[in-house]
């Protein structure tokens, strides 16, 4: 296969509940589109059978494919292998649960066109669809983090660091994640931050989110991110990182 425009990249921790019906939908929105791409689910260790269902998905859903990795890591260390094995022109992460659909990469589309490097999605920008907003005790600390991250980390104007659906070219993704550190949650801020410092023009759209109760993510995510982002305050503060 020659390079595909799109790579899909998508981390994998104990999904074998929700997977199949996402890459069923992912398969079935790509059928009509006209460029290129290939899917690359990274299996992070998984302790249920996520491994065997995408592997036996392969068969029915185009350009699949699997990469196992053996212990679990994290979701920060899963995103990077994906988007440093993928081959895309652009490389796009997104979550197992589907949260965003693929449809929403050809807003981002135009976007790359006009010269963007790094294109996000955003839950809380003007003409962005919830369904349905989140609880009001999981919006508030959202909302807090995101202004703690904008004034410690420069990321001004970026007021949804942490939606799991990211896309950038392949030049950025192979400069920014093969010097990306964080293995967590607070690996978006990190790869923003580095985005920003290096440079790259960072585009955000808005996006249709839908809310999946049965989510991964717990509250007790949100000091760890903080505790992450003065870790990455400080690596840049040192110059530890390879810019």
């Amino acid at each position: 296969m020659a390079q595909p425009y799109l790579s899909i990249v998508i981390p994998a921790y104990n999904e074998a509940e929700r997977i199949p019906q996402t890459l069923i939908d992912m398969d079935k929105r790509l059928a009509s589109v006209d460029f290129s791409y290939e899917i690359l689910v990274v299996n992070d260790g998984s302790t249920d059978n996520t491994s065997t269902i995408v592997k036996n998905m392969a068969k029915m859903v185009k350009n699949l494919k699997l990469i196992d990795i053996k212990n679990n890591g994290g979701k920060g260390g899963t995103v990077r292998q994906g988007m440093l094995l993928a081959t895309g022109t652009v490389r796009l992460f997104t979550d197992a649960d589907n949260s965003t659909s693929i449809d929403q990469f050809e807003k981002m589309m135009p976007l790359f066109k006009e010269g963007a490097d790094v294109v996000i999605g955003s839950r809380a920008m003007s003409g962005a669809q919830l369904d349905p907003p989140e609880p009001w005790y999981r919006r508030i600390p959202g909302k807090v983090g995101n202004l703690i991250f904008q004034t410690v980390l420069g990321l001004w104007g970026i007021w949804d660091t942490q939606c799991g659906f990211k896309a950038f070219t392949g030049e950025a993704a192979e400069k920014i994640f093969t010097i990306s550190t964080i293995g967590g949650w607070g690996f978006d801020v990190e790869i923003l931050a580095l985005a920003k410092r290096m440079g790259y023009k960072i585009k955000e759209i808005p996006v249709h989110w839908v809310n999946d109760t049965r989510s991964h993510v717990k509250a007790s995510a949100y000091l760890n991110v903080l505790g992450e982002t003065c870790i990455i305050r400080w690596r840049l503060w040192r110059g530890q990182y390879r810019l």
